[in-house]
């Protein structure tokens, strides 16, 4: 009797052919979670379950570098604004050999000059003069100031402390969050039934006539046979093929919120400490 596809499929177990699968997918995040809590706690924690620093050295700027600053004139003092100016005069700073003068504005107020404007401080080795040109109306007085003069500075070299710094562990590698994104099961199943059937049949019919002839008399003899064969065969063939196709898919997840936070009191751990004098 041939076999039914319908009645074999439903004899499958297909809880086991799927729950299978599934419970191993969930087994697989299991052991990722764990594998994720066992790093967290063997690398980022010590035996006494303190967090494991990695300590490094460097050296710290604490004072910059300052440049040389040549001797120049740091500002005016207006000492008599004079008056009677129309407008504003002219001011010359004095400058000896190898020396750059500076250049400066005066400003006029009701005829008097109120303070006077350094726009560049020159060069200088000493303090120079400075003189304000007279008024050019009758009458007028002519201003005087003097410079405030700044001495040259030499260049100063940065100077830099060694630190040591140490950081958690924790806080510099990429924790392992793994998680089953997907998971896809595919299972196909193919019966194929084969009936056959086989039908022959054989018909024999034999003769044998024998004749004696005497004179004036005689005799005939005649022999018939005859045989019929029929012969029937049927049978089935069943071809089972069943497959099982599984697709997981695996992404890094994203960090949890208690995580962060733990990393966020990691990274307020950070110590840096001062190993060595100032140099």
């Amino acid at each position: 009797m041939a076999a039914n596809p319908g009645t074999e499929l439903s004899s499958l177990n297909f809880g086991n052919m799927i729950g299978g699968p599934l419970c191993a997918v969930i087994e697989a995040q299991t052991q990722a979670a764990r594998a994720t809590a066992d790093f967290i706690k063997t690398v980022g924690f010590d035996k006494d379950n303190k967090p494991v620093y990695v300590e490094f050295k460097y050296p710290k700027e604490v004072a910059p570098y300052q440049p040389a600053v040549e001797a120049h004139v740091a500002s005016v003092s207006v000492s008599n604004q004079g008056t009677g100016y129309e407008s504003a005069p002219a001011v010359t700073f004095s400058a000896g050999s190898g020396e750059t003068a500076a250049q400066g504005q005066a400003v006029v107020e009701n005829g008097k000059v109120v303070r006077i404007e350094l726009t560049d401080g020159g060069s200088y080795s000493s303090a120079p003069s400075v003189t304000i040109a007279a008024p050019t109306g009758v009458g007028g007085t002519q201003a005087v100031a003097s410079v405030v003069f700044a001495a040259r500075k030499d260049a100063v070299d940065a100077k830099f402390q060694d630190m040591k710094i140490e950081v958690p562990l924790l806080t510099m590698l990429p924790i392992p969050f793994i998680r089953v994104e997907e998971a896809t099961i595919d299972f196909n199943a193919k019966i194929n039934s084969i009936e056959t059937q086989s039908q022959s049949s054989d018909l024999a019919i034999g003769g044998n006539l024998e004749v004696k002839q005497r004179w004036p008399g005689g005799s005939a003899k005649l022999n018939v046979s005859c045989s019929y064969k029929k012969t029937t065969a049927s049978g089935s063939n069943v071809e089972r093929t069943y497959s099982m196709h599984i697709f997981v898919r695996a992404s890094q997840d994203e960090m949890p919120a208690g995580m962060e936070k733990l990393l966020g009191v990691l990274e307020g751990a950070m110590r840096s400490t001062p190993v060595g004098a100032v140099k």
